[in-house]
């Protein structure tokens, strides 16, 4: 099945968890790796995968010995994810709520980079206070969360766990899409 539609039709089925019927597009993905600044990560974890269109363009980026750990709830995604082969990747599939016990289970205690497409509009504010405060925690020194959003609703409440928030607004985006980028 064509990525657009498989991606339309898990959209329609659950726009709770999934947030979008629509794949995030080359040059949004594209602004999200450099804003991380991949390159220069070894250990950066990708939160709300979907299906892999964020995910291709780390993978171009990242470092040979680097690693990517991919928080996906999705079933249908995860399958998906899981054909990609790449050994720098490790696949969770699991609520980002539960980052710290698994990356625990890992040895990992900090990361380079946070990158999410996590549909927080749709989650409870409580649960998105969590999450967002967990990643600013597993962040390095001057490591980045790079969160994209379709409107400006919740921009308070990152610029309230993120001392240093930017906004970068792309236009050429079905919808136009905002890149909050917090850096530690």
């Amino acid at each position: 099945m064509n990525s657009n539609l498989q991606f339309l039709r898990q959209g329609l089925k659950d726009i709770k968890t999934v947030g979008t019927f629509l794949r995030t597009a080359k040059n949004v993905s594209k602004s999200m790796v450099k804003h991380a600044a991949v390159s220069q990560c070894n250990t950066i974890l990708e939160l709300g995968a979907g299906d892999g269109a964020i995910t291709k363009y780390i993978l171009k980026d990242l470092k040979a010995d680097a690693k990517l750990i991919i928080f996906e709830v999705n079933p249908i995604f995860c399958e998906k994810l899981s054909k990609i082969e790449d050994s720098r990747i490790i696949l969770i599939q699991t609520s980002a709520e539960e980052m710290v016990t698994e990356l625990e289970t890992l040895g990992i205690k900090k990361v380079d980079a946070i990158i999410s497409a996590i549909p927080f509009v749709n989650l409870p504010e409580s649960l998105t206070l969590k999450i967002v405060s967990i990643c600013k925690d597993l962040l390095n020194p001057n490591a980045r969360f790079v969160q994209i959003h379709y409107s400006l609703i919740l921009k308070k409440l990152y610029a309230s766990i993120f001392e240093n928030l930017e906004v970068d607004f792309i236009p050429w985006h079905i919808p136009p899409a905002f890149l909050f980028i917090g850096k530690k």
